[in-house]
């Protein structure tokens, strides 16, 4: 079995917490809402129709445009491997999507936004979900 190493950055790792925190903080500061992804890009879709659809797809919008601005101004992506198939990929985004819907919400609404409130569920939810990835990895490295 191939033991990918993961290399661990901390400048671009506490750079890219920073953005993501500042990014939930302007948008609960702006407009009273939790930055989670999962319930931002659901409520892009039918029957949601109110007056903050362009807000939720420029929130999209912009974290489609990211590694395209990372590509502009690096003239490169940074590398990565993703040994799965395409059977898993879908199987672990069909999981992924509905854990985010059962546990009303994702990493970025109850991980970050949560937990910053203090939020019990959220605590709970991101015990849950870090625990489970744990696992996971453990298993697919060390389990067969």
């Amino acid at each position: 079995m191939n033991h990918t190493l993961t290399s661990f950055t901390p400048l671009a790792a506490l750079v890219g917490g920073a953005l993501i925190g500042l990014a939930a903080v302007m948008l609960m500061a702006l407009t009273g809402r939790i930055a989670g992804v999962s319930g931002i890009a659901a409520r892009l879709l039918p029957p949601y129709e109110d007056n903050e659809f362009g807000g939720r797809l420029a929130f999209v919008a912009g974290l489609v445009a990211a590694p395209v601005l990372v590509l502009i101004v690096r003239g490169h992506l940074p590398e990565q491997s993703i040994e799965a198939g395409t059977p898993v990929l879908l199987a672990a985004g069909l999981l992924v999507g509905f854990g985010s819907v059962w546990g009303s919400g994702c990493t970025s609404g109850h991980g970050v936004c949560g937990i910053a409130r203090l939020s019990v569920r959220s605590l709970v939810a991101t015990a849950a979900f870090m625990a489970t990835g744990i696992v996971t990895v453990f298993l697919m490295r060390h389990g067969s």
